[in-house]
């Protein structure tokens, strides 16, 4: 299998504490905190593009321009979907979306994966 444009992958989580504002400060709401949100994205890009590597290879992120739009608070599922919309050699380029189980949009933006292939 070849890495292509187009690739796509989705994820969905429950929000729980430990994906919230209160889990690195007490005194926050029980609401999804953006570095949550953000490695839930990371983790629907590298999945995309899983099947198609050779064993031994993953991807790593490079880069995220990300915007958080909505709160979205403990208990609820977000759906992320990811898809890749531009291969340069070894950097690859995602589109993402959050939304909530409520169909809101959370979160958009892009994500760069760099494949990295170990020395032998």
């Amino acid at each position: 299998m070849e890495i292509t444009v187009g690739m796509k992958h989705t994820v969905e989580r429950v929000v729980t504490p430990d994906l919230c504002t209160k889990h690195t400060n007490p005194d926050a709401p029980g609401i999804l905190s953006t570095p949550s949100m953000i490695g839930v994205m990371e983790g629907a890009c590298a999945a995309a593009v899983a099947p198609a590597l050779e064993p031994g290879v993953t991807t790593v992120g490079t880069a995220v321009n990300i915007r958080h739009l909505a709160a979205t608070v403990e208990g609820q599922t977000i759906t992320c979907e990811a898809e890749l919309i531009e291969v340069d050699r070894r950097r690859l380029t995602f589109s993402v979306v959050v939304t909530n189980d409520k169909g809101v949009k959370i979160g958009e933006g892009t994500h760069e994966r760099f494949v990295f292939v170990p020395k032998k």
